[in-house]
């Protein structure tokens, strides 16, 4: 695969990564976390704020790999 494909795919990878992790974050947020208290909400958020980089490594690891020479 061109490198440069490559890294169009990816950057709409991470793109829509970011975007959807945002969006389930969020909602999960909104319909569990409504009658807790301030700790759950920071503990919740810095977690889930960390935790998309987990799958993001993928990505970006797959980015980096070099290209099978051809035989």
């Amino acid at each position: 695969m061109p490198i440069r494909l490559k890294k169009l795919i990816g950057m709409f990878l991470l793109v829509a990564l970011v975007i959807i992790y945002a969006l389930v974050a969020s909602i999960f947020a909104v319909a569990r976390l409504s009658e807790s208290g301030a700790l759950v909400h920071f503990l919740f958020f810095l977690l889930s704020g960390l935790l998309w980089v987990l799958p993001a490594m993928g990505i970006i690891k797959w980015l980096m790999l070099e290209p099978r020479a051809k035989r």
